[in-house]
């Protein structure tokens, strides 16, 4: 893809590069500091609720962080024309609120979780939702393969290679509530959207 072609206006890269950078933030932080605001099931029963979106901002360590930043990016690549400043905070706030409430509730065994994989699982889903919306072949096909990952890793487990390289499980339910959030935050804006026009 040629450099004139990315989406390069202030509101296609503003917040995806706010997120790149808090991430890096925390990925600075001492240890007594991570450990304050990872997501963390009891914690959060407890009374402490900041974790639910700041868990999702922390990494088990540098190769995850590295992985989760390029992935950042190549959905910016793909679909950051969509992308301004209102919508895409809309989707990730949305995205990390559905994932970590999806973990609480339906995976209560998994105590702590961090990094940003659940949440751009449903970011990469709502991208492949507007490719289809604006008439791109390749939405259905994105949509697809999105599709068969999750449900592959739901039967057969996450990749071990991925485990090793990010040096703890991955979380595959993170990545199920994570879609489920993005095609639900799509549906969202679409029918605002749709309430919106008929009011004018």
């Amino acid at each position: 893809m040629l450099v004139k072609n990315l989406p390069l206006k202030f509101q296609n890269f503003a917040i995806p590069l706010c997120i790149l950078f808090m991430a890096l933030i925390a990925s600075l932080l001492n240890r007594q500091l991570a450990d304050a605001l990872i997501y963390d099931h009891q914690l959060i029963q407890q009374g402490e609720p900041w974790r639910i979106l700041t868990g999702h901002f922390l990494h088990t360590n540098n190769v995850h962080l590295l992985l989760n930043s390029a992935a950042i990016l190549l959905l910016w690549a793909l679909h950051g024309q969509f992308y301004t400043i209102k919508s895409y905070l809309f989707v990730f706030i949305f995205c990390a609120l559905v994932t970590s409430f999806g973990l609480y509730f339906y995976s209560p065994e998994l105590i702590r979780y961090v990094g940003l994989s659940g949440v751009l699982h449903g970011i990469f889903i709502w991208g492949a939702c507007l490719d289809i919306k604006n008439k791109e072949k390749t939405g259905y096909l994105l949509l697809f393969g999105a599709i068969v990952k999750i449900l592959h890793e739901q039967i057969f487990g996450a990749s071990e290679d991925v485990a090793a390289l990010i040096n703890a499980n991955v979380a595959i339910d993170a990545h199920l509530w994570g879609a489920i959030a993005g095609l639900s935050a799509y549906c969202l804006m679409n029918l605002a959207n749709k309430y919106r026009n008929s009011r004018e």
